[in-house]
């Protein structure tokens, strides 16, 4: 089994996004509800965060 570092992965999870962004897993999961959410991927009931995108969120956001 191959270790990625988490700054090269494309998707997280959100134990992953949580330690990578320093915003809490309630928190990713209550924005990533959003219909409209750009950086969610859903595989099954699996929920995984686009990492680029969601650098890109948190860049474009005041406060969260």
């Amino acid at each position: 089994m191959i270790n990625v570092p988490i700054w090269e992965k494309a998707n997280l999870t959100l134990e992953e996004a949580a330690a990578y962004s320093n915003v809490g897993i309630n928190r990713i999961r209550e924005i990533s509800n959003d219909e409209n959410c750009s950086f969610v991927l859903f595989v099954g009931s699996k929920r995984l965060i686009k990492r680029k995108p969601f650098e890109k969120y948190l860049e474009q956001s005041y406060s969260i």
